[in-house]
């Protein structure tokens, strides 16, 4: 790809990317604050504003590198955690699960949102406008709103793998008996070793990318 291109995909990728994990980390920090925990509200991180939101390497780094080695085919990233202590909570592993949960469910509602943008309102606008606005106008918007869905979509499913500190794995300890919880969240201190190693062997992929198909045949994207 040439400079032009790159800037071009960074741009209709951005939006998406800051979207997805704005929302996916508010509403985590927003449920626990209704659950009783106001952790994140204290420390300004109930903010739809990005900037909150951003890690250097996960919401910057990553995804431009991603952009730039697939051609755009593949987008990802993720934001800085939203801090919740569960010692707020009435009942710590019931509530932590609600509120990891809320992030994925989230990224499922902004895809199908950007489902039904695309399709009754931006495509078929795009077909009636005329070529110049069309090309410069809907065509990036067409391809931010597919982008959109499927970034929510990846975001979701990598998230609800079942190895804490994901929200898949914090779901899990919540539904696990008391002392079956507790032996596994003992794994959380490695957890990012071994969803590194579940990439690395294509064992993720295994596992979200048949979430990711679904979807994407459900939504008919692409």
């Amino acid at each position: 790809m040439d400079f032009a291109t790159i800037v071009r995909q960074i741009l209709i990728a951005a939006p998406p990317i800051l979207i997805a994990i704005t929302f996916h980390e508010v509403s985590h920090g927003l449920v626990a604050y209704k659950l009783g925990d106001p952790t994140a509200k204290r420390l300004g991180r109930l903010t739809l504003n990005p900037l909150a939101h951003i890690d250097l390497f996960g919401t910057v780094l990553l995804p431009a590198i991603l952009i730039i080695m697939t051609s755009g085919q593949f987008v990802f990233g993720y934001a800085k955690p939203v801090p919740i202590n569960p010692m707020n909570f009435k009942n710590p592993r019931r509530d932590m699960a609600i509120s990891a949960v809320a992030g994925p469910i989230t990224n499922i509602i902004l895809a199908v949102v950007s489902v039904i943008i695309l399709k009754l309102i931006i495509t078929p606008l795009a077909m009636i406008s005329p070529a110049f606005v069309s090309k410069t106008v809907f065509i990036p918007l067409i391809m931010m709103l597919q982008l959109s869905a499927l970034v929510n979509i990846v975001l979701a499913a990598f998230n609800m793998i079942p190895i804490p500190p994901l929200d898949g794995g914090r779901v899990l300890t919540g539904l696990l008996p008391h002392k079956q919880a507790v032996s596994f969240s003992k794994i959380e201190p490695f957890g990012f070793i071994i969803v590194l190693l579940l990439i690395y062997t294509g064992m993720a992929g295994a596992i979200i990318i048949p979430v990711i198909n679904f979807f994407k045949r459900l939504f008919h994207l692409y």
